[in-house]
């Protein structure tokens, strides 16, 4: 799903950060507002949003169900997690680009990187810059 007429979503953004241990005095107000736009889509006409499906990710913070943020424009090197087809088969992995090796690698142990072999068709599509993740209410 593409991102392309993006429409300003400001939303309040207090500058006060959130504690995950104790509490802390929190203001009343807001100071500022974030733009979901701004900060997730750097280029419309090359962002999609792409829903994840499975398990593989994981380790790096990317859940079933979660939506993730892909940028075509940014050229994928080593480390970026990519958006990518292999023999059209569309996943979601670590780049792995070093001494002439090229693989797809997962982010959860149960899954063995995928060695980009000849024989097989590698598309690097896009690079992952963000995600959304709906909490359970």
């Amino acid at each position: 799903m593409p991102a392309l007429a993006a429409v300003p979503c400001a939303l309040p953004l207090d500058s006060g950060k959130i504690s995950a241990g104790f509490p802390s005095p929190a203001a009343d107000y807001e100071e500022r507002r974030l733009d979901i736009n701004t900060y997730l889509v750097r280029n419309p006409v090359s962002t999609f949003f792409f829903p994840v499906e499975g398990r593989s990710m994981e380790g790096a913070e990317i859940f079933d169900g979660d939506v993730l943020v892909v940028d075509r424009s940014i050229s994928p090197r080593h480390g970026h997690i990519v958006v990518a087809f292999v023999n059209g088969e569309r996943l979601v992995k670590r780049l792995y680009h070093r001494a002439g090796r090229v693989a797809l690698v997962a982010e959860n142990k149960a899954y063995t990187p995928i060695e980009i072999r000849e024989g097989l068709e590698l598309i690097v599509w896009g690079v992952a810059v963000g995600k959304f993740k709906r909490l359970p209410a």
